[in-house]
């Protein structure tokens, strides 16, 4: 049986106030690169999973610019240890498991409704921020296959200091339907991806 989110009103409304309070704090620039295209849809927010601060960046993206139920899918473990997330939109997946078809039925749920949107780390895990290629799991492509049903975000978090003392957070935003590199979305998130990074490289040179 898996974890089902529970939006608490309270919890809930804290955590959206909460991680842009605590953003503020911790980096110097947090800027939104690119642009929304509000299609009235569900929205499946795709991003690479690199920190502790990941459901934070998607939490200020989703109350500055998308503006729906917030909902995130994390390891079971994980959300046990930290209750409060489930409270918060937070849902439960056990990798190996058989309840992951569960966990692929009830995102599907959320995914017909177009108040929510939904966020996932394909690749499943936190690696180095440093990584130039995104695997995606298997499981991702029984989610994707219904891809025409909602709107398909890509969100690419690259932090970097420059020249200031404290970090900068830039969170890149793409339609899949605006990418460039075709229809598979492994393949058309990792050329967005790219991009992202030799935008960053461009950034350097307006400092």
């Amino acid at each position: 049986m898996i974890l089902k989110a529970k939006h608490n009103i309270l919890i809930y409304n804290f955590f959206k106030h909460y991680a842009g309070w605590i953003m503020k704090k911790h980096f110097g620039v947090i800027r939104v690169m690119g642009q929304f295209q509000d299609k009235k849809m569900p929205v499946l927010l795709i991003s690479n999973h690199i920190s502790w601060w990941d459901g934070f960046w998607s939490m200020y993206l989703n109350v500055k610019v998308l503006k729906r139920k917030f909902h995130f899918m994390m390891l079971e473990d994980q959300l046990r240890k930290f209750w409060f997330f489930n409270y918060t939109g937070g849902f439960s997946v056990s990798k190996k498991s058989k309840s992951v078809l569960e966990t692929l039925k009830y995102t599907s749920e959320l995914l017909a409704d177009c108040n929510n949107m939904v966020l996932i780390f394909p690749q499943g895990e936190i690696t180095t921020m440093h990584q130039q290629h995104i695997n995606f799991e298997n499981g991702v492509n029984r989610i994707l296959k219904d891809k025409e049903k909602y709107q398909l975000i890509f969100q690419v978090n690259l932090v970097d200091y420059f020249s200031a003392k404290k970090p900068g957070i830039y969170i890149y935003i793409e339609d899949f339907n605006n990418a460039v590199a075709g229809s598979n979305v492994q393949e058309s998130y990792n050329f967005f991806y790219q991009q992202c990074i030799e935008n960053q490289h461009n950034l350097i040179k307006t400092k």
